[in-house]
């Protein structure tokens, strides 16, 4: 299939480091498209839809927020927590989201394993199927993620 201008300019910054440090492809040549198929295979191999992996992870956010940066129980088995900073981060899709600085790591507490992602990475997952290329600072694994907040 030939790769359209809108294709190209996506993954142009998507690889670029001009939104994200270090880009949200990190070293991974795969074209988008096949981050975003493979991805989606892995989630619905999971049962799950993306729509509903980012919701929870919403939830997750939306109580960790009350915190103020510090622990909080969001159930018996997690603890999470939230840190921003100032500004904001932009969807690099073509539409107008702006997305805070907010980042939320959540802890198992029987095992001590750890997960985080951005106010970003939830809407990406959520409209857009994208978790991110491999390697890239703030991919964040399907696999990981279900295992650890569901």
């Amino acid at each position: 299939m030939k790769e359209s201008p809108q294709d190209r300019k996506l993954d142009d910054i998507l690889r670029s480091s001009r939104l994200v440090a270090g880009g949200f492809m990190g070293v991974d040549r795969r074209d988008v498209h096949e981050v975003i198929d493979a991805d989606a295979g892995a989630l619905a191999g999971l049962g799950l839809a993306k729509e509903q992996l980012a919701g929870r992870m919403r939830q997750i956010t939306e109580l960790a927020k009350r915190g103020l940066g510090t622990w909080i129980e969001i159930d018996r088995n997690l603890q999470a927590k939230v840190d921003e900073a100032r500004g904001r981060l932009v969807c690099p899709w073509p539409h107008p989201g702006r997305f805070s600085k907010r980042i939320t790591t959540v802890r198992v507490m029987q095992t001590g394993a750890c997960i985080r992602w951005s106010d970003l990475n939830v809407h990406l997952i959520g409209e857009h199927g994208f978790f991110g290329g491999k390697s890239s600072d703030f991919r964040v694994e399907p696999a990981e993620l279900v295992r650890l907040i569901f």
